[in-house]
């Protein structure tokens, strides 16, 4: 079992990174709202991991903080919800979203993520509102999880960005570069400016 990796990033192609430790180089998968949060390549990064092994894989999962790589462990126990779609809902929402999501019942924004219908959301918001326990009360889901990734704006700048014709990569590593300069952003727009100018 890895349960966490220390080691120099030596390349970023979302949704996989390189990482180098010991002079062994490994594919990490890890969501959008972690690359955000990622130094720069050729600096280190230490990452809270999930191996998974089946009969025609090995794949490791790396996420920036445990409590990202706990509530994607909560999601892969879903019937129907593999490690990809695990991936593609904490890519388009923090753990706080989800969290409130789920205890609104609010389906709709699942749906919303790319590849989950409303079968799969409805199944969603039962069998995780019994794990929602685990999380604490509403007033401490923010305090808790005050290390988390920047909300969903990100996401929706990534899109914007895409939109605008620029390829997810390129998208994703000037949102990255904008965070890292201007840790204050807090909204899609601000952070679509800036992030164009890191890339002029």
């Amino acid at each position: 079992m890895i349960g966490q990796i220390e080691g120099t990033i030596i390349e970023k192609n979302p949704p996989e990174i390189l990482v180098e430790v010991a002079g062994i180089t490994y594919e990490i998968l890890v969501p959008m709202s972690t690359l955000y949060q990622l130094p720069e390549s050729g600096e280190l990064v230490r990452l809270h991991t999930h191996f998974s092994v089946r009969e025609d894989a090995q794949t490791l999962y790396g996420f920036f903080d445990a409590e990202t790589k706990k509530m994607f462990r909560s999601l892969v126990r879903v019937n129907g919800v593999g490690p990809k779609m695990a991936l593609g809902i904490l890519s388009g929402m923090s753990v706080e979203d989800f969290v409130q999501a789920v205890r609104n019942n609010d389906s709709e924004a699942m749906v919303r993520m790319p590849g989950i219908g409303k079968k799969t959301a409805e199944r969603l918001m039962i069998e995780m509102r019994d794990k929602m326990i685990e999380w604490g009360s509403d007033d401490n889901v923010g305090s808790d999880l005050s290390s988390q990734t920047k909300s969903s704006f990100t996401k929706d700048a990534e899109i914007a960005m895409i939109n605008l014709g620029y390829k997810p990569q390129q998208a994703a590593r000037a949102i990255a570069q904008a965070l890292k300069v201007n840790p204050e952003i807090n909204d899609s727009e601000e952070l679509i400016r800036f992030s164009l100018k890191s890339m002029i």
